[in-house]
């Protein structure tokens, strides 16, 4: 019987265990979006994991709108994505980094009162903390041109590039949560008329363009992807979504992409969806890649997804804030300490580096 402890191939990296660090935004790379000491220190930390996947970081300038979250669209940032990826392999870890364009919740105060850009002139449900201040109401963004599209979509494959340039094992394509790529794919925020809207075909024409450009940049066995098909974030919606991720599924397998990767909560748990089906389970048989599953998994529930072959592995977020030491503290049926939310965001190594391993206590400094 296959565990959540054993081995698994990925593409181009073969991962020690199957108990993945989710991608979770935590705001330390100050202004300038470059990482450093402190968030090598903080994956480094947690390279026990059979693969991180560092936090969602923009491709683009102008897809850049959480604060100090980091970059990877210039030397400076490739340079210090090359740090945090040297100590995550001197740990013994392998180290994957999301992608995203966060498309219309980017708020114009990181754009100089430019207008973020997106599928539509839609305007997102929702504020952000920004550079003059907290819950700055989103404003309403203005449609990609063909043109625009096109540059975003090589923004992608660029920042890819960079991204094994500076040392990482691949990337995770950000396809999920409401930004930009979902901003293609949903009907609630697509309201294009040309080829990249109307039918689900052409809404999901964005995501295949930005998949092949990463793929030809870097090889498909470095480029997993993430979908959320329930969430919704920001008030992105589809009204078709079964239909839709299901076709979404379908056309990825032509990649030979390294994984997929499904954010939906289990049934039962506290953020499921009541009211949407749960798809996991029947995008599992359309895809013929390994599956990575998200979504309030316990050690138990995430060994019964192995053992109903819902997923090859499984992802956890939040556990992994205050436990650096989560695949030992699960092996060993260990108390899993608890992280202090009011330092998820915080600029400094408080809630962020300062959790102890082999002990459920955070080391107060």
């Amino acid at each position: 019987m296959t565990t959540i402890y054993d081995p698994m191939n990925l593409g181009a990296v073969t991962l020690k265990n199957r108990i993945i660090m989710a991608p979770m935004t935590r705001g330390r790379a100050g202004s300038s979006g470059v990482p450093g000491e402190l968030m090598a220190t903080y994956y480094a930390q947690r390279a026990s994991a059979g693969l991180l996947i560092a936090e969602a970081t923009a491709v683009s300038a102008d897809g850049r709108g959480w604060l100090n979250s980091p970059g990877l669209f210039n030397d400076e940032q490739q340079a210090g994505w090359s740090s945090v990826a040297e100590s995550v392999h001197q740990a013994g870890g392998k180290l994957f980094v999301q992608l995203w364009h966060m498309g219309a919740t980017v708020h114009p105060d990181f754009l100089d009162g430019d207008k973020a850009v997106s599928s539509s002139a839609i305007r997102p449900k929702g504020k952000h903390a920004t550079p003059l201040g907290e819950g700055r109401e989103l404003g309403t963004a203005r449609p990609l041109s063909i043109e625009g599209i096109s540059i975003q979509v090589q923004n992608f494959a660029r920042a890819a590039r960079r991204a094994i340039d500076a040392g990482l094992d691949g990337v995770e394509i950000h396809a999920a949560n409401g930004y930009l790529i979902d901003q293609f794919t949903r009907d609630s925020c697509n309201l294009r008329t040309d080829d990249y809207g109307g039918n689900i075909d052409n809404r999901l024409r964005f995501m295949r363009e930005v998949v092949a450009a990463v793929c030809k940049a870097i090889g498909a066995d470095k480029v997993g992807i993430r979908l959320s098909p329930t969430n919704v974030s920001w008030g992105v919606s589809d009204s078709q979504y079964q239909e839709t991720f299901t076709q979404a599924v379908k056309q990825l397998n032509e990649f030979g992409l390294a994984y997929l990767h499904l954010l939906e909560h289990l049934p039962g748990t506290e953020k499921a969806v009541a009211k949407l089906d749960y798809l996991t389970p029947q995008l599992r048989k359309y895809f013929d890649g390994p599956v990575l599953v998200n979504g309030g998994y316990s050690p138990e529930s995430a060994q019964k997804a192995l053992d109903s072959d819902l997923a090859d592995g499984v992802a956890f977020g939040v556990p992994f804030i205050a436990n650096p030491d989560l695949v030992a503290r699960f092996e060993t049926g260990s108390e899993l300490a608890v992280p202090e939310s009011q330092y998820f965001y915080t600029p400094d190594s408080a809630g962020y580096t300062d959790y102890e391993s082999q002990s459920p206590c955070r080391i107060c400094i």
